[in-house]
């Protein structure tokens, strides 16, 4: 192998696995997919590996799925477009019945998926009201911490619903949590 450094999109041959891209460059290794065995890891120092299209650079040590991530968190944070939140499998298809303490009132019974899409979307505008709070000019810092604040209980208030998420990344946190 060439005393140099691949670059991502780097074209190679291995001797057993065939022509293959570079997709993530390591300090000792590469990543490199080949088209019948998937992505494997080979060593930089392996001196069987032909380098057949050079993309080079010391620096070019990002795969496109990072920046892909890296722009995904990104969006996220700064817009009201939110990843898909999910039930948790164990509820999918249930309902949630609201049984009245008088006995001559009929019970009501809700589908959880209906219920949980509800929950979803007071979490998803209680973020845009933080946002438009923090991005408020007509508010000062101590007004901006005093409504965070209170929008942190409602968090709170609402913890009981965790039990019906997928990911507890997706969890409501109120102050204790923080």
């Amino acid at each position: 192998m060439e005393d140099l450094t691949l670059g991502i999109g780097s074209r190679v041959a291995h001797p057993e696995f065939g022509k293959g891209v570079v997709v993530q460059v390591y300090n000792d290794n590469y990543e490199i997919t080949f088209l019948d065995y998937g992505t494997k890891t080979i060593a930089r120092a392996f001196d069987n590996l032909t380098t057949l299209d050079f993309r080079g650079s010391e620096t070019d040590l990002l795969s496109f799925e990072k920046v892909e991530g890296v722009f995904r968190k990104l969006l996220l944070s700064i817009t009201d477009i939110q990843a898909p939140i999910h039930l948790a499998e164990k509820w999918k298809g249930g309902h949630l019945i609201l049984q009245p303490g008088m006995e001559d009132l009929q019970e009501k019974t809700i589908p959880i998926d209906t219920f949980f899409h509800k929950i979803v979307m007071v979490r998803d505008r209680l973020r845009v009201m933080e946002q438009k709070i923090n991005a408020s000019k007509g508010l000062n810092d101590e007004e901006k911490v005093e409504l965070q604040q209170y929008i942190t209980r409602i968090y709170g208030s609402l913890t009981t619903f965790n039990i019906l998420f997928d990911d507890k990344a997706d969890h409501f946190v109120g102050e204790r949590g923080k």
